[in-house]
């Protein structure tokens, strides 16, 4: 059950990730990144691994494009 809602958490961080990746909105990685770390401890208290792993690669996704636009862009 835990693992469901990571994905869901997951998903919805996703779903803010995506449009930060144009230029100048890059600072909706903000908002993302602490429900990207949510969905992460969640998926931690899951027995299962993937809901946890899917939360990592958006919080890559969310950092690299923070890392390359400097922190805001």
């Amino acid at each position: 059950m835990l693992n469901l809602l990571s994905f869901i958490i997951g998903i919805v961080s996703l779903v803010i990730v995506i449009p930060a990746q144009i230029p100048f909105l890059g600072a909706l990685n903000w908002i993302a990144l602490p429900v990207v770390a949510i969905g992460i401890v969640v998926g931690q208290l899951s027995s299962s691994n993937s809901g946890r792993n899917f939360c990592l690669v958006v919080l890559l996704i969310a950092a690299v494009r923070l890392m390359i636009g400097g922190g805001i862009f």
